[in-house]
Order: C-alpha cells, then sequence, then structure tokens
C-alpha cells in the first residue's frame, strides 16, 4: 500500500479520523506504473460486441413479441429488457417496424432446425428444439405458437411461418403428399415443444434430451420418409 508524507514530517501520516455526520475523506495516491491498480485504472472501459448486442435485441423483442400485442410493445420496453439504450436499437434496424420485420421472420431459424441430412433430419429437429429450451431459454421457431396475439401482425408470422419453415421443408421432401407430410412433421415438432417449453411438462423436464430424442424423433421422422 502506497503512503501519504507529510510535507514537514516526512513521516507517513495516519488517515484522518472520521468526523461525525460527515463521510470520511480519502486522499488518492496515484499507483505505480505497471501495478495491478495502474492497469485498472488505464485500461478502456470493455465495449459490448455490436453482434451481441442486436442478438440481445432480437431476443428481447422475440420475448415480448410473445407475451404483448406488437402495438403495446415499445421501443423503450426492448431496449431495457436487452440492456441497451433505444437510440441503439435505432442505430442497427432503423425502427420499430424494421426490427420486427426481423423478429417475424423465420429465415434463420430455419436455416438452423433443418441443418441436418434428410435421414437424420427427424432426430437433429426434435434435439435443436430440445437444446434451444434448455441451453438458449426459448426456440424461436415456437413464436408461430403466439400468432393469434398479434392481428394483422399475427398474418405475418403465419405467411412467414408457411413458407420459410414447412413449404421449405417441403421442398426437400421425395414423393407423395410432400407438402402434407411436412405440416405433419413440423406439427409434431410443435406439439413437443408446447409441452416441453410453454405446458413446462414436469415429466418431460425431468427426462434427459437424449432420451426425449430416441423416443420421439422417430414420429417426426415417419413424416419425412415418402
Amino acid at each position: 500500500m502506497s503512503t501519504v508524507t507529510t510535507p514537514h514530517s516526512g513521516r507517513a501520516a495516519s488517515p484522518a479520523a472520521p468526523v461525525p455526520g460527515e463521510p470520511s475523506a480519502t486522499v488518492p495516491v496515484p499507483s505505480e506504473p505497471g501495478s495491478a491498480a495502474s492497469d485498472r485504472e488505464t485500461a478502456p472501459a470493455p465495449r459490448r460486441d455490436a453482434e451481441a448486442s442486436r442478438a440481445a435485441i432480437l431476443r428481447a423483442a422475440r420475448y415480448l413479441l410473445a407475451r404483448h400485442a406488437h402495438a403495446d410493445i415499445t421501443l423503450k420496453a426492448v431496449a431495457d429488457r436487452a440492456g441497451v439504450s433505444a437510440p441503439l436499437i435505432l442505430k442497427y434496424f432503423g425502427n420499430k417496424d424494421a426490427l420486427f420485420a426481423r423478429v417475424m421472420s423465420f429465415e434463420s431459424d430455419a436455416d438452423a432446425l433443418l441443418d441436418a441430412p434428410l435421414e437424420e433430419l427427424g432426430r437433429h429437429m426434435v434435439r435443436h428444439l430440445l437444446e434451444g429450451q434448455t441451453q438458449r431459454g426459448a426456440d424461436p421457431v415456437l413464436r408461430i405458437v403466439f400468432a393469434p396475439l398479434q392481428g394483422e401482425q399475427g398474418d405475418i408470422l403465419r405467411a412467414n411461418f408457411r413458407t420459410q419453415v414447412s413449404e421449405r421443408l417441403a421442398g426437400r421432401l421425395s414423393g407423395p403428399d410432400a407438402g402434407l407430410r411436412a405440416e405433419l412433421a413440423v406439427s409434431t415438432l410443435l406439439g413437443l415443444g408446447v409441452m416441453y417449453g410453454i405446458a413446462r411438462g414436469t415429466h418431460l423436464r425431468a427426462t434427459t434430451i437424449d432420451t426425449i430424442v430416441d423416443r420421439y424423433a422417430p414420429a417426426v421422422q415417419a413424416q419425412l420418409e415418402p
């Protein structure tokens, strides 16, 4: 610990006793260059990564959209939940409509959900949904469940879901009734998601993901096969 000397005696001065009713004062002492304290004082404050901020904003908007009508959600509410400022949302997304246009798109979510060979897709889809619930707190595909809350915005959600998830999956299937089989596979998956993530079934959540995948994935895969 560095010490402060008095100008006359050259001896180290003891800290002054605090005066009752007054805040105690301390004398800042510069740290020696190269010391840990000096490094803490001179190092710039860490800046939040821009991609992390964008991701936090999107997660916050998705969370709020699942619980409130689009018209009732303010940028301030999104900013408060994301831990950022409202002007930062405007910087990254432009305006509220542009932000929620991103939130109501399933394009990138479908990329991850369908990222497996067809013969392994059922297992991948089930595991992806369950890991979204346990590791990330939610699976973005389940936003479609809340479409009835959203009025006209719900129509956009439904249209996006059909084209970006169900029809995209159908395009990968061969054989008859590809569209029907794709919708049955997706509805089977959504049923699991609702029971696991929204109804929070106690038996489901007490079971390992591997066990659920082993038992449930064949039901999804059966719809993918011709």
